[in-house]
């Protein structure tokens, strides 16, 4: 049993792993008091003057205390930031880090001005938006009480953040990061006299993709009958259903 937990652990892409795991962590963390949200919050005078320079990460890491707001937000942090790394980014795994850098750092620059605490929902509906442009004749179902097709899943989400209260300002912020590094990355490089401008620094390639083979690589007599390294062992994503249901 723990082996196969193991491994169906192992078989999450390293990105979506990585992430929900310290999202995880840190608020179980949280619940057994060994941090507080105050250690953790967005504060940059905390940042500038006391060098706290944790807190410009933490506060990605954070969604609040365990209950149905946590649940829901590791439920769609998790579901769509795998079906981005194994669907539009599979094999480039160096551009989704600096999509995630990117998102961020716009994030962090934008809370200095609406004096938020948390970004982690934010970056969540980032993560939504980008994979609902890029699927957008996927319908979409809603706990059963909206059809749709992708592209409104974030303007839903907002809407229910509403519906519950909650300030739609980190969705908007969300929606409009998503949106800024869709029109730079898919719209604005295939309009005339466009070109790509987020280019992908080589130091990402160096450290986080796997390194490409040689064509031009004869192999030796004694190694054609070996081993073949070339399957990668990643499954596909059902991004190709008819329906999708987020639940």
């Amino acid at each position: 049993m723990a082996n196969s937990v193991t491994q169906e652990y192992m078989q999450i892409p390293a990105v979506t792993r990585a992430y929900t795991t310290a999202c995880v962590l840190t608020t179980a963390a949280v619940q057994l008091e060994f941090i507080t949200p105050f250690q953790l919050y967005f504060n940059p005078d905390l940042i500038l003057k006391k060098y706290q320079i944790w807190r410009l990460i933490t506060n990605f890491l954070f969604f609040g205390p365990l209950g149905f707001s946590f649940l829901f937000n590791m439920i769609f942090l998790y579901r769509y930031c795998r079906m981005l790394e194994e669907g539009s980014f599979r094999g480039r795994t160096a551009d989704f880090v600096y999509m995630f850098l990117f998102g961020g750092v716009l994030m962090t620059l934008f809370g200095l001005f609406a004096n938020l605490f948390f970004l982690g929902q934010a970056f969540t509906i980032m993560l939504v938006y980008v994979w609902s442009r890029r699927n957008p004749y996927i319908r979409m179902n809603f706990f059963g009480l909206l059809n749709f097709q992708a592209p409104f899943l974030p303007w839903v989400l907002m809407g229910f953040s509403l519906l519950l209260g909650n300030s739609i300002v980190i969705d908007l912020l969300g929606i409009g990061v998503g949106h800024i590094y869709y029109f730079l990355e898919d719209v604005f490089p295939n309009q005339p006299g466009g070109r790509k401008l987020l280019a992908t620094p080589g130091l990402f390639r160096v450290l986080f993709d796997a390194p490409q083979e040689d064509p031009n690589y004869a192999p030796l007599p004694e190694d054609e009958d070996g081993i073949s390294w070339n399957g990668q062992g990643v499954e596909e994503t059902d991004q190709d259903q008819n329906e999708e249901d987020p639940q």
